[in-house]
């Protein structure tokens, strides 16, 4: 079955689509064998092969050998197989070249459609391997068209999708502009390879100063954590491996020339770069620059933080919109609470007094129990008696039976079992949520939906994202 235009079809698709011919060659030879099945019988067994010296599909049907033929589209009788093969016996299975199988018009269209439809798949999955491989590695393309609000960008073999929330928000590319990004994920659709870049991702952030910071490059400084809220503001934690190279000033480049090519690529995003330590009370220090933190109790085991600030202090630790303690939270991993020393003294004189309530404490003890974390009523009476015996220096009786009247009074509602509410303290998690109290800071409600939109984006993509 000779077909003129079979070598024409391998050669332009192998060339067209990037497919290896061997590749189209089996899509072709499956093509065929579908196309044989249709027309010769779906329950023969057949065998089809490409031929390439006469540009030739050819079409074998394997039949086995019996006396006497039920079926003749998969049985033949000895005597005629003997005529094909002298050698073949009962029970063989022998295999008979269709001369000539004249497919129609209708069947070699069909079989062209199988061939596209099998390099269609081939070509998907080529560009779904190379791109796979190339996740998490920044990507460089031309913005095409926009579609509902996402960007089409070509990348020359490929587009890829860089969807309306992985765009900064004060960015406009225009059709034809050149967008660099970084790829975070190629997925399979029923569409073939979908390829998701994000400009907003902590990760496109870290890239960028792999690109821009030789010494990233080369492992002597290393990018410990990363925390952005795109297009405004980001803090990065760099340690070296070098103890003559200072991280921070080589991130910096010299006059703020690395830095700076970074901040030009997203938006005027403001970027502050923090020395890494292991000590995560002198690192969070670090990362609340500019504020001056006059003490942190750290608790290791719930990943918190209280960290206390002069009154001066406050609003620089907070920062515009609460951002700066924010940021800081995402890239320690730690909530943190900020709190004023004028606040913190209040609130402990007020754990005291709510403690004074009981006959038994005196205000010696009070002072005692609030440094060891006990800040009220409500504290004191979830202590198990040794615990409590251990922490004011009693014998365990004497704490069973303050305890114990402590509870009676609570009955008989003679005590308060909290100190009087005042201002919450502003605190920030490794994944913020949206909160009134760090919204309603300087700046009022001004901005308040695209702030939250901003903090649903952080835990989508979490934003805080730790390297290590």
């Amino acid at each position: 079955m000779s077909i003129a235009s079979l070598g024409k079809i391998i050669e332009t698709l192998g060339k067209e689509r990037g497919v290896e011919k061997h590749v189209v060659i089996k899509a072709l030879e499956q093509a065929f064998l579908v196309t044989a099945r249709k027309k010769y019988g779906i329950h023969g067994e057949y065998e089809t092969r490409y031929n390439q010296g006469d540009d030739d599909i050819e079409i074998y049907q394997y039949k086995n050998v019996v006396e006497a033929v039920r079926d003749p589209i998969i049985e033949i009788g000895i005597t005629e197989a003997r005529k094909l093969d002298e050698n073949v016996d009962m029970g063989d299975q022998i295999g008979i070249k269709i001369e000539n199988p004249n497919f129609t018009r209708v069947d070699v269209q069909t079989a062209k459609q199988i061939i596209f439809q099998k390099v269609r798949d081939a070509e998907r999955e080529i560009l779904f391997a190379e791109y796979k491989h190339k996740e998490g590695t920044l990507i460089t393309g031309i913005a095409r068209r926009y579609e509902k609000g996402s960007i089409i960008v070509d990348l020359g073999k490929a587009d890829a999708i860089l969807n309306k929330k992985e765009i900064i928000p004060t960015e406009n590319f225009k059709t034809g502009d050149r967008i660099q990004a970084y790829l975070s994920e190629v997925v399979m659709t029923n569409r073939g390879p979908e390829i998701r870049l994000s400009r907003t991702s902590p990760m496109f952030l870290v890239k960028l100063f792999e690109l821009e910071v030789p010494e990233i490059q080369d492992g002597t400084i290393e990018i410990r954590s990363a925390a952005r809220e795109p297009g405004q503001r980001a803090k990065i934690a760099v340690v070296s491996s070098d103890k003559d190279i200072d991280p921070v000033g080589a991130c910096v480049g010299m006059k703020g020339s690395r830095v700076q090519n970074i901040v030009n690529e997203l938006q005027g995003e403001k970027i502050d770069i923090v020395r890494w330590s292991d000590d995560v009370e002198h690192f969070v220090k670090s990362a609340l620059a500019p504020s001056e933190i006059v003490n942190i109790m750290s608790d290791h085991e719930d990943h918190s933080m209280d960290v206390v600030v002069e009154e001066d202090q406050l609003s620089l630790a907070i920062g515009r919109r609460g951002q700066n303690v924010r940021l800081a939270a995402m890239l320690s991993g730690y909530r943190i609470n900020i709190i004023s020393k004028t606040k913190l003294q209040e609130k402990i004189k007020k754990a005291v007094e709510n403690l004074l309530q009981v006959p038994l404490i005196n205000d010696p003890k009070a002072q005692v129990l609030v440094q060891r974390g006990v800040m009220g009523i409500a504290d004191l009476i979830d202590l198990a008696a040794a615990d409590l015996a251990k922490i004011l220096q009693i014998q365990e009786p004497d704490a069973e039976t303050m305890l114990a009247k402590v509870k009676d009074m609570l009955e008989k509602e003679e005590i308060k079992l909290m100190p009087e509410e005042s201002e919450e303290l502003v605190s920030a998690s490794a994944v913020p949520a949206y909160t009134g109290i760090i919204n309603s800071e300087k700046d009022g409600v001004e901005g308040e939906d695209k702030f939250s939109e901003a903090e649903k984006r952080l835990r989508e993509e979490l934003a805080a994202f730790k390297l290590r």
